[in-house]
């Protein structure tokens, strides 16, 4: 899947376009799947705010070569301009993410929490 510049028209394709760049090494895709005033959890309590901050938590994340899986994707529930998305992933962690409809018609996430269980 060519995932370069492609933008997410459905809340449902963020988890798949971040596995997709995020494999590929593609720091700054994944970077801009998030709204620029974004949070995102990175653990341990810890919060990344903004693309800078987001760009650095990834860019170090993917130089270690991990490898991404969209897993199993929950229906995203929709409320007019916000999405909740979620994906329990194959190791049994579970995501949640807050996206938001943008002016373009793409979906970004404004909020990230990449382990709600694990």
């Amino acid at each position: 899947m060519n995932t370069e510049n492609r933008l997410a028209m459905d809340p449902q394709e963020l988890a798949q376009l971040l596995a997709a760049r995020a494999n590929a090494g593609d720091v700054e895709g994944v970077v801009a799947l998030y709204e620029p005033g974004a949070v995102l959890a990175t653990g341990s309590g810890q919060v990344a705010r903004g693309e800078g901050a987001i760009r650095t938590f990834y860019a170090a994340l993917l130089a270690t070569s991990l490898r991404f899986s969209a897993g199993e994707q929950r229906q995203a529930l929709v409320c007019g301009e916000l999405a909740l998305t979620s994906t329990r992933l194959p190791d049994g962690t579970v995501t949640a993410e807050v996206a938001r409809l943008q002016a373009d018609g793409s979906w970004h996430w404004a909020i990230d929490q990449s382990a709600v269980v694990s």
